[in-house]
């Protein structure tokens, strides 16, 4: 690993660092040490990032902002890449938006509801990249990525890049195409929004904004949705029904007011995650015969 990191630093790509802590990148403040850890400045670089890897044979995944994402006590081997500064672009032509897979949801929508453009109100509060929304099709309040996106630019291991169109994202419930049949880095994409009264779409932007805020716990760190909702059921109802709101392993806590919300309730370990996921699930399984699936990205094992 010390050729390649030095093959990395010598390839003028980026940030480069050895065992860095994932915990700095995570929203819920939990993941040991990435061996390399890599922030390309630009697409150009991180297609040279790939080609370094491949040389080298070693594994290597993505993050965005480190929403959705529970990465292990004891970190991950190979190259973690991070999408974030350089691959940040945005630029509007009428209704249509092309904007990077590093660029902040949250920062992007309070952007175009600003130039009083409607699209991504329900957006609002989403602590994540717009690469990785695209991944999983994150939505909420009724809507999803898949209702705006026209295609999604998508580098493969191989260095090829491609358009992908709405319908080729074969988008279903927080899944697309990239998560298991094609994997590949969302590096850009281009959204279809609608001109609306800037009122409007600020009022809506800040009544999802509230709710987040009024039943979810932002004020702890978190992963976001633990778990995908069984439809028609909803798996927070499922867990505070089955009275394990705020039920604790370790730092790991079923936040008191949203059930399918684990919060870092201090010094919790991917482990006490992990265990208390498997809690809920074999309590739900029990008392409703149902399987709960995760929604959280868990990377590897403890």
């Amino acid at each position: 690993m010390a050729t390649l990191y030095h093959d990395l630093v010598n390839a003028n790509i980026g940030k480069v660092l050895e065992n860095e802590p994932l915990k700095k990148h995570t929203t819920i403040k939990i993941g040991g040490p990435a061996e390399i850890f890599v922030e390309p400045n630009s697409i150009d670089n991180l297609i040279t990032v790939l080609k370094i890897i491949k040389e080298h044979g070693v594994n290597w995944r993505v993050i965005g902002r480190g929403s959705n994402l529970l990465v292990p006590d004891n970190g991950i081997k190979g190259v973690v890449i991070k999408l974030g500064s350089g691959i940040d672009t945005i630029e509007l032509n009428d209704e249509l938006l092309t904007v990077g897979g590093g660029y902040s949801i949250i920062k992007l929508a309070t952007i175009i509801s600003k130039q009083g453009l409607s699209g991504l109100e329900f957006s609002s509060g989403i602590p994540g990249s717009i690469g990785g929304a695209i991944y999983m099709n994150a939505g909420a309040h009724g809507s999803d990525m898949s209702k705006i996106l026209v295609k999604a630019q998508v580098l493969f291991e191989d260095g090829t890049i491609e358009w992908l169109t709405n319908e080729e994202m074969e988008f279903s419930y927080r899944t697309s195409i990239l998560q298991k049949k094609k994997p590949g880095i969302c590096i850009g994409a281009i959204l279809q929004l609608k001109k609306g009264k800037k009122e409007d779409i600020v009022a809506a932007m800040q009544r999802n904004k509230d709710y987040r805020r009024d039943t979810q716990p932002w004020n702890y760190p978190c992963a976001g949705s633990i778990f995908r909702n069984p439809l028609p059921h909803y798996a927070g109802q499922l867990v505070e029904a089955a009275g394990l709101k705020g039920y604790q392993i370790g730092g790991a806590k079923i936040s008191e007011m949203h059930g399918n919300f684990i919060v870092n309730a201090g010094g919790a370990t991917a482990k006490d995650v992990l265990d208390l996921i498997a809690h809920v699930k074999e309590v739900i399984l029990e008392k409703n015969n149902i399987k709960l699936d995760t929604e959280v990205e868990i990377i590897g094992t403890n």
